[in-house]
């Protein structure tokens, strides 16, 4: 089977929308790769690269990736890309805390590609990804792919015939935030109202 299949855009309309994203866990980085999976694998180390099937899921530290076949290789300096694809009727799942306790990082898509060395992530065809605070959310995106450089803390979405959304278009929501409530200042505080003691009843002429 080919390595690697990219996804093709058939006259996909590319417009990239940068922004600053969500910064993932700077211990991740440091942590071993490991894979579990279900069916046959297939390591050839002259090749320097794996084959793995049947809900393959990659860990590497709060890093996960799920879905039904990966391919991983191994650079020259020893890093590793790995490739993979989703079923018919389920998408790759991808999952990774951030810096930030109790916030992380959740997408699926057709198919991931996941660079230890750049530390970018590219999720393609009806990706979809979200910034969760505990059970609330704080960003969503969508769009045909989305490519997350975890360095530089940017998105990029691309939108294409392959977005989730109608025509093509791409979508990013942005979920306010909760202001603190504060205090009604002295200036904006009702006045109260008192007799005057300096005034005299005015005598009928």
């Amino acid at each position: 089977m080919p390595f690697r299949r990219p996804l093709l855009l058939s006259g996909a309309l590319v417009l990239a929308l940068a922004m600053p994203w969500a910064h993932a866990a700077k211990d991740d980085r440091q942590k071993p790769l490991n894979l579990v999976f279900d069916k046959e694998g297939e390591v050839d180390k002259v090749k320097q690269r794996a084959e793995f099937n049947g809900n393959v899921i990659l860990t590497k530290g709060s890093l996960m990736l799920r879905a039904e076949r990966m391919d991983v290789q191994e650079t020259n300096d020893g890093y590793y890309m790995a490739y993979a694809n989703g079923a018919s009727n389920r998408q790759v799942q991808f999952r990774q805390d951030r810096d930030t306790p109790g916030e992380r990082i959740e997408g699926r898509a057709d198919q991931i590609e996941y660079d230890t060395r750049s530390e970018t992530i590219r999720l393609v065809g009806n990706a979809e990804a979200k910034v969760m605070r505990g059970d609330q959310l704080m960003q969503t995106m969508a769009g045909a792919t989305l490519n997350y450089d975890n360095r530089t803390e940017r998105l990029v979405v691309e939108t294409g015939a392959s977005s989730p959304h109608p025509s093509g278009r791409g979508r990013v929501v942005l979920m306010p935030r909760n202001a603190p409530a504060e205090p009604a200042s002295a200036a904006s505080a009702p006045l109260g109202l008192r007799p005057s003691l300096n005034l005299n009843q005015r005598q009928p002429q």
